[in-house]
């Protein structure tokens, strides 16, 4: 082996590991990852040189189930690969505090909780990736800090130097679909039939879904979905994403902010999502290029093509 060679081994395997050591996760993630993903991404690489714009790869899945680790392993793929490529989370897209703070006083009380569809900026997300769409120059892309329940300060966004060649976007309603208007009059669960019994906050929720939302979908050029196996699996997974942070925060040696949540503050906390995320089990499946089948563990046990 030529010490040109050799260099690129080691360089391959130095992603690796820092992928590894930046998701807290053991080595059998990849060997997973390159039976499942990577003759995927093999395939993908081709839409690379075809496409005169960043390919834009939307990636959807419940809370917990993986999408960000997915996203981070694809973007360091393709650079490792020597292909320009960003991550980002509709999360990163939030209202600020305290602009959701003013929707929850101005339309109703539950909109100052992140998370449904009518608290992102879409006019900011279709605008950073109309600026990752450009040739020349850099980009910067906003950053939602979940520790404190708000957007990071511009000094500290993510900056990246254009051109991009492929963009990920991921994020728990990604893809989703409004529902019929006489849908929204039954309660999914207790949380909704208590505080939002005029149903006011679900119609809001569906307006947004059904306009602006539907334009930032429309820009995704391929769809994958990690498909959970119930509502009540998110549960469990959000626990485990919560204890992650908590992990991530101490190692920093930072103190914990007095947002991070509780178990039960997390129940109730997802049921915000239990409406959105039960119909998008059902309904987003056949509309994906790549189907990824979790089970209660998150292991995938299945993988699909529906849209060739």
């Amino acid at each position: 082996m030529s010490a040109e060679e050799n260099n690129l081994k080691i360089t391959n395997f130095s992603w690796q590991i820092d992928f590894l050591e930046r998701n807290v996760l053991e080595d059998d993630y990849l060997k997973k990852a390159a039976r499942l993903f990577d003759p995927i991404l093999r395939a993908e690489k081709v839409n690379l040189a075809r496409l005169n714009k960043p390919l834009i790869i939307g990636i959807n899945g419940a809370q917990g189930s993986g999408k960000s680790t997915l996203a981070d392993y694809i973007k360091s793929y393709m650079c490792a690969e020597g292909h320009s490529a960003v991550s980002l989370s509709l999360d990163d897209f939030y209202l600020t505090r305290e602009e959701r703070f003013q929707l929850s006083r101005d339309t109703h009380p539950l909109l100052a909780t992140r998370g449904v569809p009518g608290t992102h900026d879409i006019a900011l997300a279709m605008n950073t990736l109309d600026r990752l769409s450009q040739k020349i120059g850099t980009v910067t892309i906003p950053r939602f800090d979940k520790s404190i329940d708000d957007r990071h300060s511009k000094e500290d966004w993510e900056i990246a130097q254009l051109p991009i060649q492929l963009i990920l976007l991921e994020g728990w309603c990604l893809g989703a679909k409004p529902q019929p208007a006489d849908s929204l009059a039954i309660p999914v669960n207790e949380f909704e039939k208590n505080h939002d019994s005029n149903q006011a906050w679900r119609e809001y929720v569906n307006k947004a879904l059904a306009t602006n939302y539907q334009s930032l979908f429309q820009l995704v050029d391929k769809w994958v979905m990690l498909r959970a196996p119930s509502f009540d699996a998110v549960y469990r997974w959000r626990l485990h994403q919560e204890e992650k942070l908590i992990k991530k925060i101490l190692t920093q040696g930072k103190p914990l902010p007095p947002e991070i949540m509780q178990p039960n503050e997390i129940k109730r906390f997802i049921e915000h999502y239990q409406r959105i995320t039960e119909s998008t089990l059902i309904d987003l499946p056949k509309r994906v290029h790549y189907l990824y089948h979790l089970d209660e563990f998150r292991e995938i046990t299945k993988h699909e093509r529906p849209i060739p």
